[in-house]
């Protein structure tokens, strides 16, 4: 229909996730002059905002700032929000596609990659993705069990969600307290036994992913001492090299910040976090539960490819510990229906435009954020990501190249749908106001930003109380 996009008939768009990444898409399209677009955002939770409010750390609440801006998408006349709906479960992605001229996925990559070592099952041993995801107080991980009760914890990766959960395992009941973290992890926090975290990273500290500031946090604990073994800054050919020829100058700085701490003398806090580099994983040990980690001493190569990689000089260390959570990177899951790239672990999409197994695009199917490039970058990365993929998006517009299925004329059609599939379940954009006032109100008392709610139906039952619990 040549005049899809006007006023008369306006664009409808569904985006399925309401993370960073769908909110910069549904802020993209909202922002084209000449296309009039509607909105319709999808997620399995009855809460928006993805991981700003499910995997960003309590004690960094400046970063959820950003949220503003999404409410800001969210308060446009085209959007709605369809809260507690799961694609691919409630709803059909076929389903999806014959009731809106385009459909994007930016669900995130809510799966953690496995090390693949003997003992990795044993109770004890954790995704760093679940420890996260209960101290936010995920609905998911509400009656999640963490043992605390061990003195010594390893956190396996050197990124920045690594660091979180170190410093999150540090953190003394007072710095809790004023914060979002779930109530139920504060206690387990406040009362825990660990008194020392080791974070462990495979390659050295020139290639640690952390960020800057991420890095200095460590070394800014109350009540934690951070420790580094001047040796683990000695730097390798091979390191050296890479710093004066390829690293960023946040790999400089975090040389420099990590000499720094090796130079330090411990205060004798109540805890430590310890970094270690230049090691993997073997094996995790324990009669029945974790009990210790076996790490094998790494030394760096290049390969034929010229890539940094870590390679096991057959040396082994042996450390005593009850917890162990690893934070090696995620992937996503499929969406029945939806072309998946089982390898990367992410949709089969190139420049966000979803590809068939013959490599033809599927018209009117679009990827966004970390479900389309993977899991790498900030907050902020996924707003050129998403603006990559709706630029194309109008591009096949402009070409006839976005399908116009009957139902899609019909904003109606997919509450009439959910109505039938989920009665009275179905949270709108004014139910997770109704939920927002709900948690902000039960934190003022206690000084804190808002204490969550961390069942479903703790959820639809605000929701319902201040708003009706069904699509705008």
């Amino acid at each position: 229909m040549s005049d899809l996009g006007s006023p008369a008939n306006p664009l409808r768009v569904a985006i399925v996730g309401s993370g960073p990444a769908g909110f910069y898409a549904a802020e993209s399209l909202f922002a084209n002059p000449d296309v009039t677009v509607e909105v319709d955002m999808f997620d399995r939770l009855p809460t928006p905002f993805g991981l700003v409010r499910a995997g960003v750390a309590p004690d960094h609440p400046k970063i959820k700032n950003v949220i503003r801006r999404y409410e800001k998408t969210a308060a446009n006349e085209g959007f709605r929000f369809f809260g507690n709906v799961e694609i691919g479960t409630d709803v059909e992605a076929a389903e999806l596609a014959d009731r809106y001229h385009a459909v994007i996925y930016g669900y995130g990559t809510s799966a953690d990659r496995k090390l693949g070592i003997p003992g990795e099952d044993l109770p004890g041993s954790h995704p760093a993705t679940a420890f996260v995801a209960w101290y936010n107080a995920h609905p998911d991980f509400a009656d999640a069990e963490f043992d605390l009760s061990c003195e010594r914890a390893v956190v396996i990766g050197n990124g920045n969600v690594a660091a979180d959960c170190a410093r999150m395992l540090a953190l003394t009941r007072g710095e809790l307290e004023v914060t979002d973290t779930a109530d139920h992890a504060i206690e387990a926090l406040a009362n825990s036994s660990i008194r020392e975290i080791v974070v462990v990273g495979r390659r050295g500290p020139a290639q640690a992913a952390f960020t800057n500031p991420e890095v200095r946090e460590l070394g800014e604990m109350a009540d934690a001492d951070v420790v580094v073994d001047p040796g683990e800054c000695e730097l390798d050919e091979v390191s050296r090299e890479f710093l004066e020829n390829e690293a960023d100058a946040t790999a400089r700085k975090n040389v420099e910040i990590f000499t720094e701490f090796s130079q330090r003398r411990p205060e004798g806090k109540r805890r430590r976090i310890v970094l270690k580099f230049l090691r993997s994983p073997v094996e995790i040990q324990g009669d029945g539960k974790v009990e210790r980690i076996v790490l094998a001493r790494n030394e760096l190569v290049r390969d034929e490819s010229g890539r940094i990689r870590a390679r096991d000089t057959g040396e082994r260390e042996v450390l005593e510990c009850g917890l162990v959570l690893r934070s090696i990177g995620y992937r996503g899951t499929p969406v029945p229906g939806v072309p998946f790239d089982e390898e990367r672990g992410v949709i089969a999409n190139e420049g966000g435009r979803i590809v068939g197994d013959d490599g033809r695009q599927v018209e009117g199917q679009y990827a966004v954020g970390w479900i389309k490039r993977g899991p790498s970058g900030v907050i902020g990365t996924n707003k050129k990501d998403s603006q990559e993929t709706i630029d194309n998006l109008f591009e096949d517009l402009g070409a006839g190249r976005i399908p116009a299925p009957e139902l899609a004329a019909d904003p109606d059609a997919i509450v009439r749908l959910l109505g039938e599939r989920k009665p009275d379940a179905v949270v709108s954009y004014s139910g997770w106001q109704a939920i927002d006032a709900a948690e902000r109100e039960r934190g003022e008392p206690l000084g804190r930003p808002r204490v969550k709610f961390c069942r479903i139906d703790e959820m639809l039952e605000a929701a319902r109380a201040g708003s009706p619990v069904a699509a705008d």
